[in-house]
């Protein structure tokens, strides 16, 4: 069976004006499996998230080739959603209207979109608050919109940069369940960038160790712990086991670099 992601030997450089270039990947090989949750972990300026942008076709890569359910990406797709750290809301529109514009800038009806964000905006945790403004909202509020914006659309592939990092612990770990349950219903494939090894831990079906600049795929852990998770899971040995091999890995990249 065909990945539903490939990557093979990305590399990419920044050229900037007047600056000395930066490698930031070098021959990045890595799959995943349709429907899996893959957390990448390595060092500040590693290239997580330029290889998340990267897949999203954004970023053009110098060498190497990725391709989703086996066809080249070459730009943007319906296909790929991103939810980034920043929330990213447009503080003018409500929260229904946040949620509509993937559908909107696809020309769909008002009264099928609006059924659709409402429909995602409920799933997320946020009845009562479709006519709410941004500004209303508490931070994981925010959040949950970002996420119901990304999944309106219907897309196959979920790419999410660090997505809880800005919040508090108690919001953090509230969001980190509320995604399982969501990853649960919808079966998304989901490449998850965070700098947390527990949170990686704990969501992932596998955690992938990125190198030290330049990035590539140093070690592949997969998280052979029973579904669905709960906060107590983090208590165990067999969680803790996990938590350190991954900094093992981790580690090295950090100190010897």
């Amino acid at each position: 069976m065909v990945p539903c992601i490939q990557a093979r030997d990305i590399s990419l450089t920044f050229k900037p004006k007047n600056r000395d270039p930066v490698t930031a990947l070098k021959e990045l090989t890595l799959d995943v499996a349709k429907g899996e949750f893959v957390s990448l972990v390595g060092p500040s300026g590693c290239g997580k998230s330029t290889f998340l942008n990267v897949l999203l076709g954004l970023l053009k890569p110098d060498g190497g080739e990725i391709r989703l359910n086996g066809k080249q990406i070459t730009g943007p797709g319906q296909e790929r959603a991103m939810v980034f750290q920043e929330f990213g809301l447009l503080p003018w529109r409500t929260v229904l209207a946040n949620v509509e514009l993937g559908l909107e800038l696809k020309g769909v009806q008002a009264s099928v979109r609006r059924e659709r964000a409402m429909e995602l905006i409920k799933m997320a945790g946020l009845a009562g608050f479709a006519s709410h403004y941004p500004h209303e909202l508490s931070g994981g509020m925010k959040q949950r919109v970002g996420l119901a914006r990304a999944l309106v659309t219907d897309p196959e592939v979920l790419l999410m940069d660090e997505p809880f990092a800005a919040l508090d612990a108690q919001t953090r770990d509230l969001m980190q369940l509320e995604l399982l349950q969501i990853w649960d219903r919808t079966k998304k494939t989901v490449v998850f960038v965070t700098h947390s090894i527990e949170e990686a831990a704990y969501l992932s079906d596998r955690v992938i160790v990125i190198s030290a600049r330049p990035g590539r795929a140093k070690d592949v852990m997969k998280i052979a712990l029973p579904r669905p998770r709960d906060y107590e899971m983090r208590l165990s040995a067999e969680f803790n086991d996990i938590k350190a091999r991954i900094w093992a890995s981790l580690k090295e990249e950090l100190v010897t670099k």
